[in-house]
C-alpha cells in the first residue's frame, strides 16, 4: 500500500466509507528495508516458527542527494524512494507488513569488541543470571563511552549523543578457562568480550522519521555488516562460522570479522561503487548515468578496445585507494592472532569484477595476519539458512544485506531458543 493508499485508508475510516480488505494478517509478516546510497531494497517475509519465507521483493533507485556516506541526508527523498520499493514488494506479496527492520551504515557507526575483567566478591558462589546481566551492562557502558569519544572526535562535537544498536557475545572466560555456559559456574575472575555497535542519535532519528512517514512500526535498527554476519551465521546460536564479510555498497564499504561464531567487530569507510563510477565518468568524459551503464558492460565484448583501456585505467586508480581502505580497516582487528581464511562479498560494488579479482589474486594480504591467501567468493542467497525465497524473482548477492536484516528482525521479535547454552542465555540478557 502506497503513502497515497494509506492516506485513503485513513480518510475512509474518518468518513465511514468501505476500505479495501486485506485477506492476510499483516502481523504474520516482516519487512526489511535496506536503505543504500544507490538503491533501496525491500523484502517482505512470512514468519513461521523462526523461519522466514520471502513473498515480496522491491527495489528503487535513490536520488543522488538522498544519502551521504551511507547515512540519510534527505529524509523526505529517502521516504519517497522507500515507498517506491515498498509498493513493489507489497504488490508482489499481496499484503502490507507493519513491522519493519532497517539497516544503518556509515563511518560514524562504531562497532567494536569490548572486554571487561570482573573480579567476583565470593568465588565459591555460582554465577547467576543477575550477575551476568550486571557484567554485560558494564561492558556496554564501557563500549558506549569509547564510541562517544570516537564520534565526538570525528565530528568535533563533544556533546554528541550515541545509542546502542546491536550487541552480541564474542567470548567468556572464568579464571582463564573458556566456558560454554557461565551460569552456575564458580570462580574469581570473569572476562567477557562483547561486540557492541553504537550510532549517533541523529542517524537513528532520521530512520525513525522515515518510518513515521511510511506509517511503519520499527522493530529494530541493525548495523548492516552485523546483519550480513547474522545471515551467514544462520539459525544456530552455536554456529562456528569464521570469515571476513565485506558489504560493498554505493557509498561505503562495510567490513565485519567473525571468529568461531562471534562477531569481533565492524569497520566502515566511505568508498564504494559510486566512487568508481565517478572516476569512469571523469576519465571518459561521460555523465554519471552513462558511466554507470558502461560499468555494466565492462566484461562484455561489446565494449570497444580503446574505451576499455580508458575504463581500466579509471578503475585501477580507484582500486588502489579502495585496497588501502580495506587494509587499514582489517588492521584494526588486532585482537585476533590469525584472521579467518575466507572473505565473503555482497552488495552492488561486489559485482564489479575487478574487486573480487584484486582480493583473490593481489598481494595486499601479505602484511596482515593471514595464515595463507584468503579464499574469496560472493555470498549466495540460496545458501542462507532459515530464509527461503518463495517468489519468482531471483535474488543475487545485492539482496544479502536485506536478508540479514530479516534475520536480525526475527531475532528481536522471537528472541533466541530457550536452552541452556551460553549464547542463548546471554543473547536474552543482551536484549534487555
Amino acid at each position: 500500500m502506497s503513502i497515497i493508499s494509506r492516506g485513503k485508508e485513513i480518510a475512509a475510516k474518518a468518513t465511514g466509507a468501505p476500505m479495501a480488505k486485506h485477506p492476510k494478517n499483516p502481523d504474520d509478516y516482516l519487512l526489511a528495508l535496506d536503505i543504500g546510497t544507490e538503491y533501496v531494497k525491500a523484502l517482505i517475509a512470512k514468519k513461521s516458527k523462526g523461519a522466514l519465507k520471502i513473498v515480496g521483493v522491491g527495489k528503487a533507485h535513490e536520488a543522488p542527494t538522498n544519502m551521504y556516506s551511507g547515512a540519510i541526508a534527505d529524509i523526505d527523498g529517502v521516504a519517497q524512494t522507500c515507498e517506491e520499493a515498498l509498493s513493489k514488494a507489497e504488490e508482489m506479496a499481496g499484503v502490507r507488513s507493519q513491522e519493519v527492520v532497517i539497516g544503518i551504515a556509515g563511518e560514524l557507526i562504531k562497532g567494536n569488541t569490548a572486554s571487561i575483567k570482573y573480579r567476583r566478591a565470593d568465588a565459591s558462589k555460582p554465577i547467576t543470571d543477575a550477575e551476568m546481566e550486571k557484567i554485560i551492562k558494564q561492558v556496554q557502558q564501557k563500549a558506549g563511552e569509547r564510541a562517544r569519544r570516537e564520534v565526538a572526535l570525528e565530528t568535533n562535537n563533544k556533546d554528541v549523543e550515541v545509542r546502542l544498536i546491536n550487541s552480541a557475545l564474542v567470548s567468556l572466560r572464568i579464571d582463564g578457562y573458556k566456558v560454554s555456559n557461565p551460569i552456575g559456574f564458580k570462580g574469581k575472575e570473569v572476562i567477557v568480550q562483547i561486540y557492541t555497535a553504537f550510532a549517533p542519535l541523529v542517524h537513528i532519528s532520521a530512520i525513525e522519521r522515515v518510518c513515521d512517514e511510511l506509517e511503519l512500526d520499527l522493530v529494530t535498527v541493525a548495523v548492516e555488516p552485523f546483519a550480513v554476519c547474522r545471515a551467514c551465521l544462520g539459525d544456530s546460536v552455536e554456529s562456528n562460522f569464521s570469515g571476513i564479510v565485506m558489504d560493498i555498497g554505493g557509498g561505503t564499504t562495510d567490513i565485519a570479522v567473525v571468529d568461531d561464531g562471534g562477531v569481533e567487530g565492524t569497520k566502515m569507510f566511505s568508498l564504494g561503487g559510486r566512487s568508481f563510477t565517478r572516476q569512469v565518468a571523469q576519465r571518459l568524459g561521460l555523465s554519471f548515468e552513462d558511466a554507470e551503464k558502461l560499468k555494466l558492460l565492462a566484461d562484455s565484448p561489446k565494449m570497444k578496445p580503446e574505451i576499455h583501456k580508458k575504463y581500466e585505467a579509471a578503475i585501477a586508480r580507484n582500486l588502489e585507494v579502495w585496497q588501502s581502505g580495506v587494509e587499514l580497516a582489517i588492521e584494526e582487528f588486532d585482537q585476533l592472532e590469525t584472521l579467518p581464511g575466507q572473505i565473503l562479498l555482497c552488495g552492488g560494488g561486489a559485482g564489479l569484477s575487478e574487486i573480487p579479482e584484486l582480493l583473490a589474486t593481489g598481494d595486499w594480504y601479505q602484511d596482515l595476519p593471514f595464515a595463507r591467501r584468503p579464499i574469496v567468493s560472493l555470498i549466495d542467497p540460496d545458501t542462507i539458512e532459515g530464509i527461503e525465497n518463495a517468489t519468482d524473482r531471483e535474488l543475487d548477492h545485492t539482496f544479502v544485506t536485506a536478508m540479514g536484516l530479516l534475520r536480525v528482525g526475527m531475532d528481536t521479535i522471537i528472541g533466541v531458543p530457550e536452552n541452556g547454552s551460553l549464547k542463548a542465555k546471554l543473547s536474552r540478557l543482551l536484549k534487555n
